[in-house]
């Protein structure tokens, strides 16, 4: 038998370094390290953005990138609740209310545009019929089920749904024309909160799972021709309450409750037979589940640790996807507060800080060392810039105050017009923006906005409405400002968006939640913040039109710097003073090399 030396050159090419465009099934050997690689398949679970709304029982429908989910419980409010949020593959936004809000509805056919939800429990105890048809931002309804109940198993689309099962412990199966629903075949195993193929046709789908009586789970699957439901080969774990995605010849279910716990075992379905896939990073069940085999969701749902906001993303590719989060960093020197901060995640700059500080401090990705300090001390300033080429200007007391660093030293500039505090910047060191801020006693809250061209100040577009401790970034000819408060000292914070395009200020998205003395990365059209006074460990990421969650901070942060760009960032102090710091990763992704042995 010929060796993998022998015929090394001739049926796998030898090489000197990986190729830069390898792909699924290809192999080389690699004379440098000399071994023999490859490209191959691999699954797993990741953890995505968190829903807006922590909630389980609800339903969801469309792909892993564009998904909606709508509805829900989250005890011990016992009433459906009418949330519906949408997934952009990176994090939930909110979107159009349900007009019946109702917990243990099926939610599983359709695209994010055009989706259907039908069926669920409105008022303890009653089951509803009520259909409703979403077009991506509202809700319209439409033929009532011929049946009302919940726990119905889905899929289909918004003109050809199907739904099977359901409360009772039923076999009713029904059909949805985009108008009315009729009676179809039953299941040949009456059962309710079964799993499906969620993405699976009117006329190609599957049901699996479920309780198919009091006390007793089941792995009964059957398969759908449009006509007829065919008993096929079981789960090999009775489950009820489970995930479900795919299509009738290639699903996934995951999670689920087995009749002692909750679990969080993965199956995967070849058209004839189940075999085990990677396992949740959760252990859930009663979560939404949408996607296909290779690409899912599980949202939401009930674990032994309560009702949970989290969404998992299962990946069967040629790449290893890492999911974008936030991550412990190297300690300030000096903890502090109301501090300001530059640069970028592997070259940042931390200035100032409570009380009156005039420390300046420099981050290398790793750790943070001392630099030469401010001329005077300052706090609620706002920075700007690059590690070698920063300016920081106002602070505390309405300063006026500029200076510039070089990378060395701190140099007095020209002073700003407006002398305030909890001012927001964007910009360079020599095209930069200062806009809003606060002053006391009169006028509050400034919407002057300043450019600064590296040595003065002029006026620009005043900002409206007025706010102070809000999030900037961008530059000084697309900037962005995100929340802030208006008015007077203690008022409610705001949703408030605010673009700027080198002359004048205009409205863009509001954020999800209100905010104050949140902090901003990035650009106009790819911007981050996060902390803030309200929401505390919420990040938001936005598009350029608007905002939807992404993996939150490890520690609530108020008064705090932030800089870098929306997949890079830096979150560094807090109030009360602290040194930590925490560093953002966007998601990555990298093809899966495999290294094989060779004889």
């Amino acid at each position: 038998m010929s060796t993998f030396k022998e015929i090394r050159g001739q049926l796998i090419k030898s090489v000197s370094s990986d190729p830069a465009n390898a792909g699924g099934g290809d192999m080389w050997y690699n004379s440098t390290s000399q071994t023999l690689k490859g490209v191959v398949a691999g699954g797993a679970w990741s953890s995505g953005s968190n829903l807006i709304t922590a909630r389980q029982t609800g339903g969801g429908f469309g792909i892993q990138t564009a998904a909606v989910f709508a509805g829900g419980i989250n005890p011990p409010i016992s009433i459906g609740m009418t949330n519906t949020e949408n997934y952009n593959g990176s994090g939930w936004a909110t979107s159009g209310a349900l007009n019946t809000g109702r917990r243990y509805l099926s939610g599983a056919a359709g695209t994010q545009t055009s989706g259907l939800v039908f069926g669920g429990f409105d008022t303890s105890p009653g089951a509803t019929a009520v259909t409703e048809e979403y077009n991506g931002t509202s809700w319209t309804n439409g033929g009532s089920l011929v049946s009302a109940r919940g726990n119905i198993a889905g899929s289909g689309t918004q003109t050809a749904g199907l739904g099977a099962g359901g409360t009772g412990r039923v076999g009713n199966s029904e059909e949805y024309n985009g108008t009315a629903w009729s009676e179809g075949n039953n299941l040949n195993t009456g059962r309710s909160s079964a799993a499906s193929s969620s993405n699976g046709l009117q006329t190609a789908s599957l049901v699996f799972g479920g309780s198919n009586a009091p006390g007793s789970q089941t792995g009964a699957t059957e398969s759908y021709n449009g006509t007829s439901w065919t008993t096929v080969n079981p789960m090999a774990t009775n489950k009820e309450s489970s995930g479900g995605a795919g299509i009738q010849t290639a699903a996934l279910a995951f999670g689920g409750y087995d009749g002692t716990a909750s679990i969080a075992t993965s199956e995967s379905w070849d058209g004839t037979n189940w075999t085990a896939s990677p396992s949740l990073a959760i252990i859930k069940n009663q979560m939404a589940g949408t996607g296909l085999q290779n690409a899912a969701l599980s949202i939401g749902g009930s674990s032994p640790s309560g009702i949970l906001s989290a969404t998992e993303e299962y990946n069967f590719s040629t790449n290893i996807i890492t999911p974008g989060a936030w991550a412990s960093g190297g300690a300030l020197n000096t903890a502090r507060h109301n501090l300001a901060g530059a640069g970028t995640q592997t070259a940042g700059l931390a200035v100032g800080g409570n009380p009156d500080r005039d420390v300046s401090e420099e981050y290398n990705g790793t750790s943070w060392t001392e630099g030469n300090n401010l001329p005077s001390g300052k706090e609620a300033h706002t920075a700007f810039g690059i590690q070698t080429a920063a300016v920081v200007a106002g602070g505390s007391g309405a300063l006026t105050t500029t200076e510039n660093y070089d990378g060395t030293n701190w140099t007095a500039s020209g002073a700003l017009t407006n002398g305030r505090r909890y001012l927001a910047s964007a910009g360079t060191q020599t095209a930069g923006l200062g806009f809003g801020g606060y002053k006391s006693p009169s006028p509050a809250g400034l919407s002057a906005t300043e450019e600064y061209d590296g040595s003065s100040w002029t006026s620009g577009g005043a900002l409206s409405p007025t706010t102070w401790a809000s999030a900037g970034t961008g530059t000084q000819t697309a900037a962005l400002k995100a929340g802030g408060a208006g008015g007077s000292p203690g008022p409610t914070a705001v949703v408030n968006t605010q673009e700027y395009d080198g002359s004048s200020w205009t409205a863009g998205g509001d954020m999800i939640s209100a905010n104050k003395s949140n902090q901003g990365a990035g650009t106009q059209a790819a911007a981050l913040t996060f902390g803030g006074n309200t929401t505390g460990t919420q990040t938001l990421g936005y598009d350029g039109t608007s905002w939807s969650t992404r993996p939150s901070l490890s520690t609530g942060r108020t008064y705090f710097a932030g800089f870098g760009i929306n997949t890079a960032a830096i979150a560094t102090g807090n109030n009360p003073a602290a040194a930590i710091t925490e560093e953002f990763t966007g998601e990555t992704t990298a093809v899966n090399v495999k290294t094989f042995t060779t004889s």
